[in-house]
């Protein structure tokens, strides 16, 4: 065994999954450095089992042991560099706790990340679901990204084209990037800022303070209070976020649907697509507030799915997919999980 690792087996899961699902993993490493994360891919003892790199864990559902090798991204590191007159190039490695890297970047002056605030996870992660909150997604600030690929142990950079970010998705949660791993991100933020205040629920909630010139930590401090309002501490309650994307219909189907529904909450999109709200679709299903068993749907967010307590993996599955059904049998329309299931 390389001397830079160690090798814990039945390493328990529940700490580090924001759902707080109790599972263990076969093996698990804990990964400070990209040397640590080369040993451990070519490690005899290793070799062969299934292998997950988990971030912050607020993004998995895991549906129960796991029969292979956590290697557990805790790389830590951040930095500011002014890449151009208009542009500050900002970097932090893969294990950063993303809203602790926000408020970071708030504490040196740039803005530009605000309005992804208070979400769940690590930096690491970011780029992977392309998150996104409040009018901006990570394929809007990104520079660049380093990765491994496993496979070859090859370190290079990859710009925002190549990670193919798609609604919640990127090149890394497909087949053709499985063996990419994330090692550090890097975001071009504006050196001259404004505000984004597109959304319409910040831009009220801005106006509601009186906040003619807010600042960028004023803004991120106005997201904070919505998401804590509307949303569950993952240290309290457990949970794993926005659990269903948004879908996205034919103007022409979201058409039919509002001459039957006219209330539909939606958003045109530039493709002439439509975008439904998957939490208004839960709500209208009588989900909000209602439990299955220990897993159930936050009373005050209909998106957000819960742990009340001692809730496997299973409990949350049969709870997602019961709502499942019932959305698309009465509207007509799939909705598909953002947390991963392992």
């Amino acid at each position: 065994m390389s001397p830079e690792l160690t090798i814990e087996p039945n390493y328990p899961l529940q700490a580090l999954n924001t759902f707080g699902i109790t599972a263990q993993a076969a093996a698990y490493v804990r990964i400070s450095s990209t040397s640590q994360l080369q040993a451990a891919l070519q490690e005899p003892a290793l070799a062969g089992m299934p292998r997950l790199i988990l971030g912050g864990g607020s993004n998995i559902v895991l549906t129960g042991d796991f029969a292979g090798a956590v290697l557990h991204m805790a790389t830590r590191g951040m930095r500011l560099a002014q890449a151009s007159f208009d542009t500050i190039l900002v970097t932090a490695a893969a294990g950063e706790n993303w809203h602790a890297f926000v408020q970071w970047t708030l504490a040196q002056g740039v803005g530009g990340l605000e309005n992804l605030s208070l979400i769940p996870g690590t930096v690491g992660a970011a780029p992977i679901q392309n998150i996104g909150a409040y009018g901006v997604e990570i394929k809007d600030v990104l520079h660049s990204v380093s990765v491994l690929h496993a496979a070859s142990g090859i370190v290079f950079d990859m710009d925002r084209d190549a990670c193919r970010f798609g609604y919640r998705d990127s090149i890394f949660k497909q087949a053709d990037g499985a063996e990419l791993i994330v090692l550090e991100v890097t975001f071009a933020l504006p050196a001259q800022w404004q505000p984004n205040l597109r959304y319409a629920e910040l831009a009220q909630a801005v106006a509601e303070q009186q906040l003619a010139n807010p600042s960028a930590q004023q803004v991120a401090d106005t997201v904070i209070a919505i998401r804590r309002r509307k949303l569950p501490d993952p240290a309290v309650i457990g949970n794993a976020g926005s659990f269903f994307k948004n879908p996205v219909v034919s103007k022409e189907y979201c058409a039919q649907l509002l001459e039957r529904y006219p209330a539909l909450v939606h958003h045109a999109q530039p493709d002439g697509s439509e975008k439904l709200a998957a939490g208004w679709l839960i709500d209208q299903c009588g989900w909000k507030g209602r439990n299955l068993g220990p897993a159930g749907v936050y009373p005050r967010q209909a998106l957000v799915l819960v742990n009340n307590g001692g809730a496997r993996g299973a409990d949350i599955t049969g709870l997602a997919e019961a709502i499942r059904k019932d959305v698309e049998a009465r509207y007509g329309v799939l909705l598909s999980p953002e947390p991963v299931f392992v």
